[in-house]
């Protein structure tokens, strides 16, 4: 067993550091402030390999797999969540439903702008009244003719204003169990197809957050994903992935949250000697670093069984759970360690903080992580 990463992966981890240091960290409190990332950082982000980190060659991607997203979006997360969300989003769900759901014919219409950067996209599952309960969702899908109508509004949709690809999740049969859910591919300029403003957010707010509403949204057969009525299958899979991948961003704010924090606290006296010479700050760093270091290898293994395909629905509920609290806990003692800084928008650590506590909320709650994992022991007989 080695836990060393190859050569070709700490290259990746070199490029990406180097790339969010000089494109990103400049302007992460100027996009936070203005909630919103330029549109050119989408084909920068295209042409360094990371809006396509996930598709095959073929399709023009990257083919680099899990482990290579996972440190990609740490080293996105370390200086703009938002920006890594909007990565994630895009490579984590929208390419990867296709991946998972797409015929061929559709992999190769849909898959190469989006790999280029030329694009991004947005997936379409949450709704105003669906949330933990995604089977409970209203939006419609009905036949006409050769196509389907669409009709509902999907809330929080991650890159939703900007998004040129959407993928779509509709009832297309409320008597299945459970409930027939399809999956389709819906365009931009589709009519019908309409998105609200960005909503203001706690964290993550360069990221583009909206309502998106289908009004008798007509899209042919071509652009349904998957078998009919089961697309809900199709949904576990990306969400368990993106489960997986969200972590990689909590990572981020908590590596970032222990480097912000060291630093400061060598450059920050108090009595006449540097704060890091006190035991209560000493242990505080410690604690960040040791939880750091336990995210990073639970991150690891998880990317590591994804490539494999063995990755569980416990073992990515147990890496969500652990690191997105993890990194929230991490980035509320950086703060602490920084003091009334720390409360102040100059410095990073407070920003860090509203990005990260998105990250026990979405993809799956703290709570459903703790349901899933429970009824996972309960049916190996460990309780």
């Amino acid at each position: 067993m080695d836990f060393t990463l190859p050569e070709e992966l700490e290259l990746l981890r070199q490029s990406a550091r180097k790339f969010a240091e000089e494109e990103i960290a400049p302007h992460a409190q100027d996009w936070d402030r203005e909630a919103y990332f330029p549109d050119p950082m989408i084909k920068k982000l295209g042409d360094q390999g990371f809006m396509g980190i996930l598709i095959p060659e073929a399709y023009g991607g990257a083919a680099c797999g899990y482990m290579a997203f996972a440190i990609i979006l740490e080293e996105l997360a370390r200086h703009d969540g938002g920006l890594a969300l909007a990565v994630e989003a895009h490579n984590g769900l929208c390419c990867q439903h296709i991946l998972i759901g797409g015929n061929e014919e559709q992999k190769r219409k849909y898959l190469p702008p989006l790999a280029a950067g030329d694009r991004i996209g947005s997936w379409c599952l949450t709704e105003p009244n669906s949330g933990s309960d995604a089977i409970a969702m209203q939006t419609t899908a009905v036949r006409d003719g050769d196509g389907w109508i669409l009709n509902g509004a999907k809330q929080f949709i991650t890159n939703g204003h900007r998004a040129g690809t959407f993928v779509v999740m509709a009832v297309t049969d409320g008597a299945a169990s459970p409930r027939g859910i399809t999956a389709f591919v819906v365009e931009r300029d589709t009519p019908g197809l309409s998105t609200g403003k960005r909503e203001e957010k706690l964290g993550m707010r360069s990221s583009d957050t909206v309502v998106v509403t289908l009004d008798n949204v007509r899209v042919p057969d071509s652009q349904r994903l998957g078998a009919e009525n089961q697309g809900f299958h199709d949904v576990k899979k990306v969400l368990e992935h993106g489960r997986v991948m969200i972590c990689a961003i909590s990572q981020g704010f908590a590596r970032g949250a222990l480097e912000e924090a060291a630093k400061y606290s060598l450059e920050r006296t108090a009595f006449g000697k540097p704060i890091r010479s006190f035991q209560s700050i000493q242990n505080k760093i410690a604690d960040i670093a040791v939880h750091v270091e336990a995210g990073r290898l639970m991150l690891y293994h998880a990317a590591h069984l994804l490539e494999l395909g063995q990755c569980s629905v416990h073992k990515a509920a147990m890496t969500k759970l652990f690191i997105t609290e993890m990194a929230t806990r991490s980035c509320m003692e950086a703060i602490q360690i920084l003091g009334g800084y720390g409360y102040l928008r100059d410095y990073n650590v407070e920003r860090y903080m509203r990005d990260a506590k998105l990250c026990e909320i979405g993809e799956g709650t703290s709570e459903v992580m703790r349901i899933l994992i429970s009824r996972t022991l309960e049916e190996q007989g460990v309780y």
